[in-house]
C-alpha cells in the first residue's frame, strides 16, 4: 500500500512560451543592418524607407542609420481615413 495519497491529474498543468512583442529601438537610436525594430501582431505599425516587413509583420532595417518615426494617413475600403504610424531608417 502507497504511505501517501496519490494528487491525480490536472488539466491546467502547462504554460506556452512568451512571445516578446514590442519596440526593440526606440527613435533616434542606431540601427543595424537587418536589426529589428518593431516585433508586432498584425499591422499596426508600417515600414517606411529602408526598412522591410517580415511574415510575422515584423520591421527590420534594410540599411544602417538612426530609427525615426512618422504618421501616414491611410484611406480604408471603406473611404475612411486613418493615421498609422510608420518606421523609417535614415
Amino acid at each position: 500500500m502507497a504511505t501517501k495519497k496519490s494528487a491525480g491529474t490536472t488539466k491546467n498543468g502547462r504554460d506556452s512560451n512568451p512571445r516578446y512583442l514590442g519596440v526593440k529601438l526606440y527613435a533616434g537610436e542606431q540601427a543595424k543592418i537587418g536589426s529589428i525594430i518593431i516585433r508586432q501582431e498584425g499591422l499596426n505599425t508600417l515600414s517606411g524607407r529602408n526598412t522591410a516587413l517580415g511574415r510575422d509583420y515584423t520591421i527590420y532595417a534594410t540599411k544602417a542609420g538612426v530609427v525615426r518615426n512618422s504618421t501616414k494617413r491611410k484611406t480604408g475600403f471603406n473611404n475612411r481615413t486613418r493615421v498609422k504610424n510608420v518606421v523609417n531608417v535614415e
